[in-house]
Formats: C-alpha cells, structure tokens, sequence
C-alpha cells in the first residue's frame, strides 16, 4: 500500500498547490501537520507558478492499494 500525505497551500495568484510526502510516519497528528505547513509559509520555502506560497489551506492522508492481476512480463 502506497501512503502520502498531501498539504495543500494558497499561493499568491490565489492558487492551490500542493506539496506530498511520500510514506509519513504513522504517528502523525493534526498539530504536528499544521505546525510543519505554517512553517512552509513562514520561511517561504516553496514557489509556485502562481507565486509565493502564502496560506495553509488543508492537509490529508492519501493510500493507494495495488493489486497484482497478471504478472508482468
């Protein structure tokens, strides 16, 4: 099972973007995420085609179940 979490900011053009992380740990809570996305804003990390990224807007947990039917050749 593939897991990533995925925040989603407001950039300057008003714009979402996203940043993923890929396998977050399982622990993860609702402060520890919203401390890390204000820090994305606060220190400007990130730039977006539409601008600076300037408000956190959401986050969630997204997983993915791959089923093998045929084996590949």
């Amino acid at each position: 099972m593939d897991k990533r979490l995925e925040m989603v900011f407001k950039n300057d053009a008003g714009k979402n973007a996203r940043v993923s992380v890929t396998d977050p740990r399982e622990d993860l809570d609702p402060a520890e995420i919203q401390t890390a996305m204000d820090t994305i804003v606060a220190k400007n990390i990130f730039k977006t085609s539409g601008g600076d990224i300037v408000e956190a807007v959401s986050a969630r947990l997204v997983t993915r179940d791959v089923v093998e039917i045929l084996p590949q050749s």
